[in-house]
């Protein structure tokens, strides 16, 4: 079994790349296309690494990201953001996710994250 990545993402095509991209690079997937969903997934499964949109219907990533973050045993999860927030300029510091990526992504890039924030 590869390392498990959740995918949270509310566009369906934006899911099936990023789940090709990973599983192409031995990665294992899990999806949900919201924050609520991802919360419900993430806490089961304890994926070692989540992507995540910011703008979703229902519970939105900011949501997912700060419920997150107040568990001790989930608190240190890296967290990606690829969201097309990103590109109007907004500040993802606040977050403090392991990285940024505008929508659409570059595979080989995004993979570099990936590894960068598993090792």
């Amino acid at each position: 079994m590869g390392i498990k990545i959740l995918i949270i993402d509310d566009e369906d095509d934006v899911r099936a790349f990023i789940k090709a991209v990973l599983k192409k690079n031995g990665y294992e997937t899990l999806t949900a296309a919201d924050g609520a969903e991802g919360l419900e997934i993430f806490q089961q499964e304890r994926p070692a690494l989540v992507t995540l949109d910011i703008m979703m219907p229902g519970r939105s990533g900011i949501d997912f990201y700060r419920g997150v973050r107040k568990d001790p045993l989930l608190a240190n999860t890296p967290i990606i953001v690829v969201s097309a927030l990103a590109a109007g300029g907004r500040d993802m510091s606040m977050l403090k996710p392991a990285a940024v990526f505008d929508k659409p992504i570059d595979p080989d890039e995004f993979i570099a994250a990936v590894q960068m924030a598993l090792a």
